[in-house]
């Protein structure tokens, strides 16, 4: 293969004490758990918008924080922007859980959905307002690494290639796009054919009308109805693996043509196309081949670095920890990912990659890296006792308790 040699000088625009790469609801998280413990943070989005997946990527859906029978398991930042979500939103909290936990036992779950483009904007003002610098349109091109540290991302934007100083370097990028450049061992999975759109037919507008209710007015439009088990996967379409350019625009292109060929015989004016996702709808793309990954059967296990309890959105009463270890590799010293990029196999991955569970392993990484900084210590090496002290002091539950787990 050819290939040609660069040789060129680049700007030192900045230094920062905390870099998060991608402005998804992780990466929103870990900047402003960093900046509020005393880092000057940058958060580097390559969109116009912030949330990821929950906002332009369509999936508006707080999936349950609770064990199904009434008790909350998931606290800290995804319990406060499960709230914002809600704050000029359409909501619908259950009744049960709009003041909090409930009295008495429920079967009724914790979960919310909510209107994308209004939570994208809350989270730039909730980002601003905590004194995180914020770069829109601003792709994290390379981490500039002397070994296995990372000295910095080099940035594409507007302004030309630009290179940005760090202490900590936090990847929320989705697709583990830093750490892998770097030379943290990843590991690629496997998507399912999932997409769709929001469109707005004449008889939900008629519906929306006799419920009062705005969210009525959505139907969702496209060819992927997948479930999380891969039941409906078209023979004929192979699964995604979703990094690299050609796998993105093979997603996008198969889609957008199915999408087309399904609206071919409507009544142009009786229904719109209103909002599309303006990011791939992948899910489980690449993630850390972290010092721990997670695992199905580590269900009601305790681990003696957890960072949260979190509960299964699908399956109740379902409890799960995420080790420290599973966003960490030792040797590389101020590297640390979040969200769906976290170490989980199978199921347990699906377990870890949903909105709640992504929120908490931002804040935890925001705090990680203060305290990292602030010790003069690795990432991978804080002390767990320290870190988990913090993460006790930032309202989240640190073990679940065993009186949860079924018989």
């Amino acid at each position: 293969m050819k290939s040609i040699q660069i040789n060129e000088t680049i700007q030192v625009k900045d230094c920062y004490d905390v870099i998060v790469a991608g402005g998804g609801v992780a990466g929103v998280a870990a900047a402003v758990s960093a900046r509020r413990n005393g880092c000057r943070t940058l958060l580097l989005e390559k969109t116009n918008l912030l949330g990821g997946l929950a906002t332009i990527g369509l999936v508006n859906l707080f999936v349950p924080m609770c064990n199904g029978h009434g008790k909350q398991i998931i606290f800290g930042m995804a319990e406060e922007l499960l709230r914002l979500s809600a704050k000029h939103s359409y909501h619908t909290i259950p009744e049960e859980w709009i003041d909090g936990e409930p009295q008495k036992p429920t079967n009724v779950r914790y979960t919310q959905r909510f209107c994308p483009q209004i939570f994208a904007v809350e989270l730039t003002k909730w980002v601003l307002d905590a004194g995180v610098d914020l770069l829109f349109d601003c792709i994290c091109s390379q981490p500039v690494m002397e070994g296995k540290h990372c000295r910095g991302i080099i940035t594409e934007s507007k302004s030309g290639r630009e290179f940005y100083e760090a202490g900590m370097i936090i990847d929320a990028t989705g697709d583990a796009d830093i750490i892998h450049r770097a030379g943290v061992p990843t590991i690629e999975g496997d998507n399912f054919f999932t997409y769709y759109t929001f469109g707005v037919p004449l008889a939900t507008c008629r519906k929306a009308s006799a419920t009062g209710f705005i969210s009525d007015i959505y139907k969702r439009y496209g060819p992927g109805h997948v479930n999380l088990y891969g039941k409906g996967q078209p023979k004929d379409i192979p699964l995604f693996k979703g990094t690299s350019v050609e796998e993105v625009t093979r997603y996008v292109t198969t889609f957008q043509k199915l999408l087309l060929d399904m609206i071919e015989y409507d009544i142009p004016y009786e229904r719109e196309i209103v909002t599309m996702p303006t990011m791939p709808q992948l899910r489980t793309t690449r993630r850390i081949d972290g010092d721990y990954t997670l695992k199905a059967e580590d269900a009601y296990r305790h681990f003696d670095d957890s960072v949260g309890a979190i509960c299964d959105f699908e399956r109740r009463d379902y409890l799960y920890e995420i080790p420290y270890r599973s966003m960490t590799r030792i040797g590389f010293d101020n590297l640390v990912t979040v969200g769906r990029c976290v170490a989980g196999e199978g199921y347990a991955w699906d377990v870890l990659r949903v909105i709640p569970p992504a929120i908490l392993t931002g804040e935890v990484a925001g705090i990680a890296s203060a305290l990292a900084l602030e010790r003069c210590s690795s990432l991978p090496e804080v002390m767990i006792s320290e870190l988990q002290k913090r993460i006790l002091q930032a309202g989240i539950m640190l073990h679940f308790d065993d009186n949860l787990v079924p018989d």
